[in-house]
């Protein structure tokens, strides 16, 4: 398997997300790291918010292949961090 965020253990990223979906208000379908091909999100495990400094997290457990793996949208400057 892939190791996905060898490098950086917070990694910005690009993510395509379905804002808005039925019971859930967001949903990241992909992402897309610096200078790779876009990798499609399997399954939506779980989601969390947590507030640090007045910003709000929001915390996506995601399943990428069999890899589990985090993806954080800060609510502050609207960007998209791969964190596992």
């Amino acid at each position: 398997m892939k190791n996905f965020n060898k490098n950086n253990k917070n990694e910005q990223v690009e993510v395509m997300a379905l804002f808005g979906y039925e019971m859930t208000p967001c949903q990241p379908l992909s992402f897309r790291r610096h200078g790779e091909p876009e990798t499609e999100i399997n399954e939506l495990l779980r989601t969390k918010i947590r507030f640090a400094g007045g910003v709000a997290l929001h915390i996506f457990d995601v399943l990428v292949g069999r890899e589990q793996m985090t993806l954080e949208f800060n609510s502050h400057d609207l960007s998209w961090h791969l964190t596992q």
